[in-house]
C-alpha cells in the first residue's frame, strides 16, 4: 500500500475574500481579470478557459465556491472535492495568481472588493446573465464570454464516473 503524503495544502496565492485588501498594492496599476466557479473535478475545459481569461490582463483572480456555496448551488453530494484540496490545485496552475474562496451562491460580493478591469465567464454564459456585470462596467471595465471547449465538464465526468462504476 502507498505511505499516505502529508501535503501542505497552503499558499500564498489562496486568499479569502477579506484578505484581498492586503494585497491591492500588489496589484495596483495592473489589469486584473476575475472568473469564479466551483472548479470541483478540474478538466481540460477548466485549464484551457484559465490560460485565455489569464490572456484579457495581468492579473487573474479566481473566485472559487466554498464548499458551503457548492453544497447550495449543486446539492448535499458535492462538491466531490473539498474546497481546500480545489484551492491548492488551482493555485498550482500557472494562469492564476489568486484564488479566493466565497460562501455565497454568487461573488457578486466579492467582485465589488476585487473591482476587476475584466470579467471572464465561460460561454455557456451569455453577457447579460454574468452575475456582477453592473459592477465591472460601471467602474469602465469589460464583461466577456469566453466560448468553451466542447465536450467537457465536471457534471459529465461525474456521470461517467458512476455510470461505469468507476472506483
Amino acid at each position: 500500500m502507498p505511505e499516505k503524503l502529508n501535503i501542505d495544502l497552503n499558499s500564498p496565492k489562496i486568499l479569502f475574500a477579506d484578505e484581498f485588501e492586503s494585497i491591492r498594492a500588489d496589484v495596483a496599476g495592473k489589469k486584473i481579470v476575475f472568473t469564479n466557479g466551483c472548479f470541483d473535478i478540474l478538466h481540460a475545459g477548466h485549464v484551457d478557459l484559465l490560460a485565455r481569461a489569464k490572456e484579457q490582463g495581468d492579473v487573474l483572480v479566481l473566485g472559487l465556491n466554498s464548499d458551503k456555496s457548492v453544497r447550495s448551488i449543486k446539492g448535499e453530494k458535492r462538491p466531490v472535492i473539498s474546497q481546500q484540496q480545489r484551492a491548492f490545485v488551482l493555485a498550482g496552475l500557472a494562469s492564476i495568481d489568486f484564488v479566493i474562496f466565497f460562501d455565497e451562491d454568487t461573488p457578486y460580493e466579492l467582485i465589488k472588493k476585487v473591482q476587476p478591469d475584466v470579467l471572464v465567464k465561460g460561454g455557456d454564459w451569455t453577457i447579460d446573465n454574468i452575475v456582477g456585470r453592473d459592477v465591472v462596467e460601471g467602474l469602465g471595465g469589460v464583461v466577456l464570454s469566453l466560448a468553451l471547449l466542447p465536450g467537457y465538464s465536471t457534471t459529465s465526468v461525474i456521470r461517467f464516473i458512476r455510470d461505469n462504476e468507476i472506483e
